[in-house]
């Protein structure tokens, strides 16, 4: 009788030379076949992620059909811009710098989230800076309710619950940033016939950590399978400069830092990527515990969070809601990472008379 192995980090190792075989593969046809493109866009942000991404486009592409952009704006961490020329120049891509500053302050985006901050802290104002945040999942907190850390230009620091609206309106306010760059990302895919590329890794697509319309618009995705963990093992494949593979995960949304971790998934991501895969796989939480050095009480809540992650999340994978079926679109075919080209199945529509009532529209809910 065969006995399960003990369930460690060990189930993300990857064969990182096949892995990343696979996922060129799958770009060129991507690119050439599916889209008919003659190379690729995508933002570089000093990060983990678009650094993997951008590497693999120039080995299934060649580096003369990537461009790399860095979009800039007021809130952004020097780092970035600095990280993703280095990047750029190993490389050797071509380039484009396009600072976003104007675009946002023009839609009002600084001037709308001060307003929906100043209605929790009324003294905030021109110098001082903030980020929200979450509570821990292992410091023990029943509710995951955001609040906002504040500093003022003297530098006094305190941490305010956020209300709903709060909340809200400096989410809404932010996500333009995330917009803005996705404009400008096709409008160099339309000027040079190329595609864009999305940079999400599996946690991030799974729990919907990122905008819909903004960061979540690409043409492909070719990371959207591969646990955060993994993406870092491509990295060292790919010889990725050493201090973006020891950079820590951060949003550089927000003008104080933050890492992802305070900011949506309440935990580093190497545990919160055990926990995905353990809840994927159907192993127990008292088993991702023992590897996670989580309690499995903290396991199990990690389990909960994620549900509620999808659950609140759902609407940002789903395509515009249509009244009929307006049948399947020409030629429209999704490449897996295997290369497969697949053609999604139409989503059948009831008769009138077998549709049910409309559910009444929940309030909004701060976290999970």
């Amino acid at each position: 009788m065969k006995t399960r192995r003990a369930f460690s980090p060990e189930v993300l190792e990857i064969d990182a030379a096949r892995t990343a075989g696979r996922i060129e593969a799958s770009i060129r046809e991507s690119v050439f076949r599916q889209l008919r493109r003659k190379g690729a866009v995508l933002g570089l942000s000093g990060g983990i992620d678009s650094s993997v991404a951008a590497a693999l486009c120039v080995r299934a592409l060649g580096k003369d059909r990537v461009l790399g952009l860095f979009m800039p704006e007021a809130d952004s961490c020097e780092d970035s811009l600095r990280l993703g020329r280095h990047l750029a120049g190993c490389l050797g891509i071509r380039t484009e710098l396009e600072d976003i500053t104007p675009i946002l302050a023009g839609a009002r985006c600084y001037e709308r989230r001060d307003d929906a901050i100043r209605t929790v802290v009324p003294e905030y104002g021109e110098g001082w800076k903030s980020k929200i945040v979450l509570p821990n999942l292992r410091d023990g907190s029943a509710y995951s309710l955001f609040s906002v850390v504040v500093r003022s230009p003297a530098g006094a620091e305190r941490c305010v619950r956020l209300t709903a609206e709060a909340y809200l309106g400096i989410v809404a306010a932010t996500n333009f940033k995330q917009r803005a760059r996705m404009v400008v990302e096709y409008y160099h895919a339309d000027r040079l016939n190329h595609a864009v590329v999305g940079t999400p890794n599996l946690l991030e697509y799974d729990q919907g950590f990122f905008v819909k319309y903004g960061d979540g618009a690409a043409d492909l995705k070719p990371l959207a399978h591969l646990y955060k963990t993994q993406v870092y093992q491509l990295a060292k494949y790919l010889d990725v400069p050493r201090e973006i593979q020891e950079r820590p995960p951060t949003t550089d949304t927000y003008s104080l830092p933050q890492s992802q971790e305070e900011f949506y998934f309440a935990l580093p991501y190497g545990q919160m990527d055990l926990c995905l895969y353990g809840m994927n796989h159907g192993v127990p939480a008292a088993e991702v515990a023992a590897a996670t050095g989580l309690t499995v009480e903290q396991a199990e809540r990690a389990y909960r969070l994620i549900d509620s992650k999808r659950s609140a999340t759902r609407h940002l994978h789903l395509p515009p809601m249509l009244v009929e079926d307006a049948g399947p679109d020409p030629g429209l075919e999704t490449t897996c990472a295997s290369g497969a080209r697949e053609r999604p199945e139409p989503v059948p529509v009831p008769p009138p008379e077998l549709r049910p009532e409309p559910a009444p529209v929940p309030r909004a809910v701060i976290g999970a």
